[in-house]
């Protein structure tokens, strides 16, 4: 149940919800994170033809695609204090700017200097915006509607990841590498216009600084919140990067087996995200508990079936479902435990994430070395009931006191 407690602390305004949802801002963010996303993984489909074409080794294209991420997690920490005189729109605007700008500097890339340049400001609108993400849904409807408004967000992360890599290869190979970056500027084109257009004046609320991620993380339940997240998205990334050689090398799945799983993954992903404004709505606490606890179980059924292809295509397309519902979930629990500073908590929960993403590809890596696949999903299982153990044990939802105080 989620117990109505007011987690704001003294002198920290929480900006006001709105008596009526602008949808159309919300479906303009999620144009926004589509291309976002897209732009993201493109280069893990056409990472080849682009070395070819820069005069590098795949390895040196790979790594340079690499300040991606590196940037999102710096700005993920900086971002709402760098910016926090400054009124949300502009500050979302810039995003869709510098995702085109992005997509121009690769498309247009004569040599690999410019690619790093290119991802680089691609990582700081990524880290942006999923920092902001939460507290813009805050802004644009109100407080009943914010878990429906972050699935339709998420929902873009959900359509890239299912159509950047295959039509980023299809598209590669009949119109050329280049022009495929092209597009996706194009998709930052008008996502910028419709943003322009639909956003509304948001002036900046809280006291972002470096010291508020502190003050944030000293909180009631943040910490226990964060460790939470790490062990949930440790355990499904190191799942998730280990797939391919347990689907090859113990389910003995071929190429198209392969490509048919992953593609109900992604489809099972979308639904999962799609579905979870509405079960987040009854239930927060529940639905933080049930994914992680549902996801490990699954990891022990991969380990104790082995070779069973159907089995363990339909177990993916479950693990898509349930993993569809985790950020969301996590980031509606952040706008009701610091309302106040919730892009402060929107910064640790993707700076997070994006350790999480390190520690699990890293630690199942040492791990199958060891043991194979079949023992970075039993370690991934474990992993994930742990997260579920801890959010049981202590974890509390809390709605601020804005008139809500009824168990959701």
């Amino acid at each position: 149940m989620i117990e109505s407690s007011h987690p704001a602390q003294p002198g920290h305004a929480t900006p006001a919800s709105p008596q009526e949802a602008a949808w159309g801002a919300v479906f303009a963010l999620a144009l926004g994170v589509f291309g976002l996303v897209t732009a993201e993984f493109l280069p893990a489909s056409l990472l080849t033809p682009m070395a070819a074409s820069l005069g590098v080794t795949e390895g040196m294209a790979g790594q340079a695609v690499t300040t991606t991420a590196a940037l999102a997690l710096a700005a993920s920490l900086v971002i709402a204090a760098a910016t926090r005189g400054i009124d949300r729109r502009w500050v979302l605007l810039v995003f869709s700017v510098m995702l085109i700008g992005s997509n121009l500097l690769v498309a247009f890339a004569p040599g690999l200097s410019a690619v790093p340049l290119g991802r680089g400001l691609l990582g700081i609108a990524l880290g942006g915006f999923w920092t902001m993400a939460a507290a813009t849904a805050m802004r644009l409807v109100p407080e009943r509607d914010v878990p429906r408004a972050l699935s339709i967000v998420f929902s873009g992360v959900s359509l890239a990841t299912i159509a950047a890599a295959p039509l980023g290869s299809y598209l590669g190979g009949a119109v050329g590498w280049r022009n495929v970056f092209l597009m996706t500027a194009a998709i930052g084109v008008l996502a910028l216009a419709w943003q322009w257009r639909a956003l509304p004046r948001m002036a900046p609320s809280g006291s972002a600084s470096l010291g508020t991620l502190l003050e944030v993380m000293r909180r009631p339940q943040m910490a226990r919140g964060m460790v939470a997240v790490l062990l949930v998205f440790v355990g499904h990334f190191a799942f998730f990067t280990y797939l391919r050689p347990f689907l090859e090398h113990v389910a003995g799945v071929g190429v198209n087996g392969l490509s048919v799983i992953l593609l109900g993954f992604g489809v099972a992903n979308f639904a999962g995200t799609s579905l979870a404004g509405a079960l987040l709505q009854r239930n927060l606490r529940l639905a933080l508990l049930l994914m992680p606890l549902a996801m490990g179980l699954m990891g022990l059924a991969f380990v104790a079936l082995g070779r069973a292809p159907l089995a363990d295509g339909l177990l993916v397309a479950l693990w898509g479902m349930a993993f569809g519902a985790v950020p969301v979930a996590w980031s509606t629990w952040i706008t009701l435990t610091v309302p106040d500073e919730a892009e402060s908590g929107g910064g640790l929960l993707v700076a997070t994430i994006q350790l999480s993403i390190t520690v699990g590809a890293a630690a199942g890596g040492a791990v199958f070395d060891a043991s194979g696949a079949r023992g970075v999903f039993l370690a991934a299982a474990m992993v994930l009931l742990v997260a579920a153990l801890t959010i049981f044990t202590g974890l509390r939802t809390h709605r601020s006191d804005r008139g809500h105080s009824k168990a959701a």
